[in-house]
Parts: structure tokens; C-alpha cells; sequence
């Protein structure tokens, strides 16, 4: 009797580790919000890890150069010194990559990295060079005069080293180009993965009442220019309403920009968007 009551433990352990064992291998994929931009992601009490977890596939983080640190912040680094984009993001992005992070369930590739540079273009890159050296494996590049898509993209914003990056045959980052002047940039082949501005640059439409005509054909006209050269669309500081979002869309708006990631996943998948292809694919 005492045999048999330690038998069907011992098989009730063993069960339970199996289950847990396959749990782990097969963690269910994160839905992909194609749509969704994490602006000012590093802001989020989990960084990357809150997008991530929320089907984010684009995430930005703002960076400086200071003391020949990365430090990942808005202003003022000296007081948030000990934020280096190597821990914040690389290291958890290579953990993701390698299925060996306990932060999230497996996230949708590739996932683009965009990162905003606050202090000097040049110096900034030649540091940022070092680090994308370090995990090359899993970035994608300009190689051979073509694109190699891998698991991670890292795209330039800010202060952007245009004629470094122009120069370079072979690269692991590309340029957040300005849509404004989308048409006047056609010859610079894989260089320029997104096009982005300020929204009140083109619209100033606040979601209220209808979308003005000549607004949504002004949209419209630049998205169009840029997918001819293969950038997706952002426009940054949008207002944060499902009228905007609807409107952006519905003119071939690629990336939707937002701080507030769970309003904008709601959006997306009522309206089942975050789950279609995107505009256009990668260079």
C-alpha cells in the first residue's frame, strides 16, 4: 500500500514536470501589432518588455553620447547615467532572440529598434558602430550592396549621421528619413528604412468633426512618395484618438505613434489592423 501511494506520487512529480518542461518549449507567439510605434519606449515601467508583451514590433529609445557611454534618456543623462542601451536593449533583445528571456512569450520578427540620437551625429555613431559590432549576428545589414534581413533592425532618428551611413558599403543601421523632403532624397539606395515628421507638420486636424479633404489628399500624397522608395510612414506626436488613427490608416500611414501602448493594441485589434501586412515590405 505505502509502495503504491509513493509510485503515484513519484508519476504525479514526474507529470507535472513534464507539463511544465513543455510549456516552456512551446510559449505561445505574441500577437503582431504591424501598426504600432512605442515612441519613447524606455518611459514604460518594463522597457521594451511592456511593448514587446503588447505585440510591439517597432520600439524607440532616445540616446546620448556621454563620458563614451550609450545612455539611453531624454535630456539630462547625467541623471539617468546608469541606463545603458547595451543593458536596456541589446542585451534583452539577444536574450529574446536566443529564447532564454523570461520577460516575454516569443515576440514577432523582426522587431526594428529605432534609436533617437540626442547628442552629436557622428561621434554618437562611431560609438553606437562598437555596439552593433558586438551583436551583428542578430542585426540586420547592408551587405554586398543588399539588404540582410535578420531578427533585429536598428534605424537612425535625431541628430543622423546621413553622410557617414551614405559612405559606408557595409552597415548594421539605416536612416529615419524626413517625409517632408522624401522626394528630394531618391539616389540613396538602402539607406532610408522609414520616413517620419511632426504631424501638425502636415495635418492639424485634431480628430474633431471631419477630417479636412485637403489634409487627407496632402496625407496621402506624401505616403504614396514614400512607399515609392520603399520607407514606411510614422508621424510622431499625433494626437492619441481612434478618429486620428482611423484617418492615418485609411491613408496608408504605416506605424502608428504612441506612449500609450495598451489604448492603441485595443485599437488596432477591434479593428483588425495589427494583424494585417504592412504597406510595404523592408528594403
Amino acid at each position: 500500500m505505502l509502495m503504491a501511494k509513493y509510485c503515484f506520487r513519484l508519476c504525479k512529480l514526474f507529470f507535472l514536470i513534464f507539463l511544465l518542461a513543455t510549456g516552456l518549449q512551446t510559449r505561445a507567439q505574441t500577437i503582431s501589432l504591424l501598426n504600432a510605434f512605442a515612441h519613447n519606449d524606455y518611459s514604460h515601467k518594463h522597457p521594451l518588455f511592456d511593448a514587446l508583451n503588447n505585440g510591439y514590433n517597432h520600439v524607440e529609445a532616445d540616446v546620448y553620447l556621454w563620458h563614451g557611454k550609450l545612455i539611453v534618456t531624454h535630456i539630462l543623462p547625467i541623471l539617468h547615467h546608469k541606463k545603458e542601451l547595451e543593458q536596456l536593449y541589446f542585451q534583452p533583445l539577444e536574450a529574446c532572440v536566443n529564447n532564454e528571456s523570461a520577460e516575454t512569450s516569443a515576440p514577432a520578427y523582426p522587431i526594428t529598434l529605432m534609436i533617437d540620437i540626442k547628442s552629436g551625429a557622428d561621434g554618437t555613431y562611431r560609438k553606437l558602430e562598437e555596439l552593433l559590432d558586438k551583436y551583428k549576428s542578430i542585426i540586420s545589414g547592408y551587405e554586398n550592396g543588399k539588404f540582410v534581413q535578420r531578427k533585429i533592425t536598428v534605424v537612425i532618428s535625431g541628430h543622423k549621421p546621413e553622410k557617414l551611413l551614405k559612405a559606408e558599403g557595409t552597415r548594421l543601421a539605416f536612416i529615419d528619413a524626413d517625409l517632408m523632403r522624401a522626394r528630394q532624397d531618391t539616389l540613396a539606395t538602402n539607406v532610408y528604412q522609414m520616413a517620419s515628421c511632426k504631424y501638425s507638420k502636415l495635418i492639424k486636424w485634431n480628430g474633431k468633426g471631419q477630417f479636412p479633404e485637403a489634409q487627407r489628399q496632402r496625407l496621402c500624397a506624401y505616403v504614396r512618395m514614400a512607399h515609392q522608395y520603399g520607407e514606411k510612414v510614422r508621424l510622431w506626436k499625433s494626437p492619441d484618438n481612434n478618429s486620428v488613427w482611423k484617418e492615418l490608416l485609411s491613408c496608408g500611414v504605416d506605424l502608428i505613434n504612441t506612449d500609450k501602448l495598451v489604448k492603441l493594441k485595443n485599437f488596432l485589434l477591434f479593428n483588425n489592423k495589427g494583424d494585417a501586412p504592412s504597406a510595404n515590405t523592408a528594403l
